[in-house]
């Protein structure tokens, strides 16, 4: 069994509202270990890296948020002027970019068995409305899609979470060099785990 790593990335929101130290705690709490942790300006290039530059992905969030738009009786066009999944996705992501700007973000690599899968469960859904109670988006999120849609800009959600393996090694590779990131043994740590 293979310990996994995940980013997280506690967004200009979470800073602002002053939650740092609650959602921090929650992966601690857990036995996640930090690996690495800072707090800076995310620059415009580090961001545009983590979200991919692919159709792929463009089409994904496009049709997602058509999606949204749909169950919620908005047509798209009014907004995007263009129905076109991978355009949407585009203009997402560009607003993702000026949103992870607008204050300083908290950077933290964790590290533990099944980490992306605890990661997940301990963030909820994107979606604030559609987070549970006992989650973090679904205890701090407020932010809804029609507020987002009619300002817009992206959903702000709190934190953003690896959602994969290959994505947690991806994002911390990108977001920390080797130098920054360190490995030690929790207390108790060689007992909290059957290897």
């Amino acid at each position: 069994m293979n310990k996994q790593k995940a980013l997280i990335i506690i967004k200009p929101d979470g800073v602002q509202r002053g939650l740092i130290g609650k959602i921090v705690t929650r992966f601690e709490q857990v036995g996640l270990k930090i690996i690495g942790l800072k707090f800076e300006m995310a620059g415009e290039n580090r961001v545009i890296a983590h979200y991919p530059e692919t159709d792929v992905w463009f089409k994904k969030v496009g049709e997602r948020t058509l999606t949204n738009y749909a169950k919620k009786g908005l047509d798209a066009k009014v907004v995007f002027n263009t129905d076109d999944p991978v355009q949407i996705g585009r203009t997402v992501k560009k607003w993702l970019i000026t949103y992870f700007q607008e204050s300083p973000v908290l950077i933290m690599a964790l590290e533990g068995y099944d980490c992306i899968e605890i990661v997940r469960k301990l963030s909820g859904n994107t979606i604030p409305l559609l987070a549970t109670c006992g989650t973090i988006r679904g205890d701090f999120s407020h932010d809804t899609i029609d507020l987002a849609n009619e300002q817009n800009r992206p959903l702000r959600n709190i934190i953003h979470a690896s959602d994969t393996v290959e994505d947690g090694e991806k994002e911390v590779n990108l977001w920390f060099t080797k130098e920054e990131l360190f490995s030690y043994e929790l207390a108790g740590e060689k007992f909290m785990y059957k290897v």
